[in-house]
């Protein structure tokens, strides 16, 4: 090859990559595109392990849940409200103490649910909860169709975006109050903060960092230790072409000292990951 044609060749390959990381640089906006009658399903792994320290003894309590749950849209207004109604599909609970072993309980094994899961099938493959939800992820409306604990690291399949197109790199932050509250004890109102930080976009997903940060100084150990469960950290991934949340990665790590005296402690350490069952169908 000629000098000529090198310089050919080197000058339409930096035009290629020029024209290429400016498309990339491009501003995106982030919008839920939901349909009538969809069902989105995904796999939910969470574990847990508790420690408790008191007077230098150590009691730990494991829990593994892994389910399967369900959003089914019911309706989907002109300006991209929807109403979606979750469900859980499957379940099989596993829980380990350190000082009476383990249990362990599958909804497909066909065996009677031991103490304490007795409640389990009876909200099986029944909607828990409808709600409705804006184009951007804003709650509009929540109803709980059934008893059922409030999830610490929020809602599958819907988180808030921001208003306008964003680049890589752009930060958004959600305010949030949450009530800890000690049984027999004191309750208090805790302003948190949720920041999110959109950190890549790669085959049309985008990832998404957030992270916690509890704004109300707590001073009182106890709280400290109920609110453990609410402080994590975590990825989002959204297919931004159809407009969901196809995967999320939550951790939690953390100790509180002193919530039973000087002697004592709690750790707390839980993971959440959220996959896709399969391709939503319509």
């Amino acid at each position: 090859m000629t000098a000529a044609a090198t310089r050919r060749v080197a000058s339409a390959c930096l035009v290629l990559f020029v024209a290429a990381a400016a498309a990339a640089a491009e501003p995106v906006r982030l919008r839920y595109q939901f349909h009538p009658d969809e069902r989105m399903a995904m796999r939910v792994a969470h574990r847990a392990l508790t420690e408790t320290t008191m007077n230098g003894t150590t009691q730990s309590v494991e829990t593994m849940t892994d389910s399967t749950k369900t959003w089914r849209v019911v309706a989907v207004d002109t300006a991209g409200s929807a109403t979606l109604e979750q469900s859980v599909e499957d379940v099989t609970m596993t829980s380990r103490t350190s000082d009476r072993g383990e249990v362990r309980w599958s909804s497909g094994g066909g065996a009677e649910p031991p103490p304490g899961y007795e409640l389990v099938p009876h909200s099986l493959g029944v909607p828990l909860v409808r709600m409705t939800v804006a184009a951007d992820g804003r709650v509009l409306d929540r109803r709980e169709l059934r008893p059922c604990p409030p999830a610490a690291s929020g809602d599958l399949v819907v988180v808030p975006l921001p208003d306008e197109p964003v680049e890589v790199g752009f930060e958004w932050t959600i305010p949030q109050e949450v009530i800890v509250e000690v049984p027999n004890g004191p309750r208090k109102a805790v302003r948190t903060r949720l920041r999110y930080r959109l950190d890549s976009i790669k085959d049309g997903v985008a990832t998404i960092a957030v992270d916690t940060t509890v704004l109300t100084p707590v001073d009182d150990p106890r709280l400290e230790a109920r609110l453990l469960e609410r402080i994590w950290d975590g990825t989002i991934r959204f297919d931004v072409e159809r407009g969901r949340v196809v995967g999320r990665q939550t951790a939690i790590d953390r100790r509180v000292v002193g919530f039973g005296g000087p002697q004592s402690s709690v750790r707390y350490k839980a993971s959440l990951e959220e996959t896709p069952v399969a391709a939503s169908t319509r």
